[in-house]
């Protein structure tokens, strides 16, 4: 990694990076994605499913225009208490760091900033997709995984998009979509969306393997696992079909647009559901996190690889 004056990493992630004992975390799940305590709740939980895994979070953030890669528990409870932290995609990490804002960074910027510290691995709750509707909005992250050399551990995508349309951005940009111990594709709160993946494997080893040879022959660009939330966690299906409807519908009416959409949305399902659907959150969480941290523990020679 580049000395990088604007980017600060803890001594426990320089010291696990050598071996890629390291899972990045993003922030945005803490600053728009989950109301209080439950954001700092979680994001300990995730950190604690790592360290069990014999790996060590890195949870990325911009603080006051300092990017940070590794958070100490009292910085995560700052964090997760503060209403000024603005949503930062790929595109706004230059703005928030020249104009000193505290923004927790989505998938897109935190593969990016995990990429540039060399971090191979990185968990997160779901990525965003293709919006439902006739407009173009394509989120960066599908962008970013076209991309950036990290494995993303996820369930899926949100399961408000156009799930069929945003599985053929990735094929068309490809992105190899991989499927932990499942043939379905995730939707986030669901188990199912009703679409298969492309690839299952069943093992942490086959994951590896599929990266070391993917990357080893100059294929570069993420690697996406889809990891479904577990099953006592997962929400209603017919439920939370009523609440999306529920909760698009009031966004259209109330103009909500960008990178509003998805914060507002998560709010109205969580509101619709009484709750349902953040239990689901934290759960799928913590359970990628653990499968990400089981990543971490074996793949010490994708780091050489990327070196090369």
């Amino acid at each position: 990694m580049d000395a990088d004056e604007n980017l600060r990493v803890s001594r426990e992630v320089v010291d696990a990076l050598s071996e890629g004992r390291v899972v990045a975390l993003e922030s945005s799940i803490i600053c728009q994605g989950m109301p209080w305590p439950q954001n700092l709740e979680t994001a300990l939980a995730a950190e604690e499913a790592i360290r069990s895994e014999g790996a060590v979070p890195a949870t990325i953030a911009v603080v006051d225009g300092e990017v940070r890669v590794g958070l100490s528990p009292s910085e995560l409870e700052q964090l997760a208490k503060r209403k000024d932290a603005v949503k930062a995609g790929i595109r706004d990490l230059p703005w928030a760091e020249l104009k000193g804002l505290t923004a927790g960074t989505t998938v897109s910027a935190t593969m990016a900033i995990a990429d540039a510290a060399g971090i191979r691995v990185f968990a997160t709750g779901g990525i965003g997709g293709v919006h439902p509707g006739e407009a173009m909005d394509i989120s960066t992250d599908l962008v970013a995984l076209s991309r950036l050399n990290v494995i993303v551990v996820c369930s899926g995508a949100k399961s408000f998009l156009d799930i069929e349309n945003t599985l053929e951005v990735l094929e068309t940009l490809g992105v190899p979509v991989i499927g932990y111990q499942t043939d379905d594709f995730p939707g986030f709160f669901v188990r199912s969306t009703g679409f298969k993946v492309p690839y299952r494997l069943n093992s942490v080893d086959e994951i590896v393997r599929f990266a070391q040879i993917k990357w080893s022959r100059g294929l570069t660009g993420g690697i996406l696992v889809t990891n479904p939330v577990p099953p006592h966690a997962a929400a209603d299906d017919k439920v939370i079909s009523q609440a999306i409807e529920y909760a698009q519908r009031t966004a259209d009416e109330q103009g909500i647009k960008g990178k509003a959409v998805t914060p507002f949305i998560l709010e109205q399902i969580r509101r619709f559901t009484d709750g349902q659907s953040l239990s689901a959150n934290v759960a799928l969480a913590v359970n990628n996190a653990r499968l990400a941290g089981q990543i971490a523990s074996q793949a010490g020679q994708l780091v050489s690889i990327l070196r090369r």
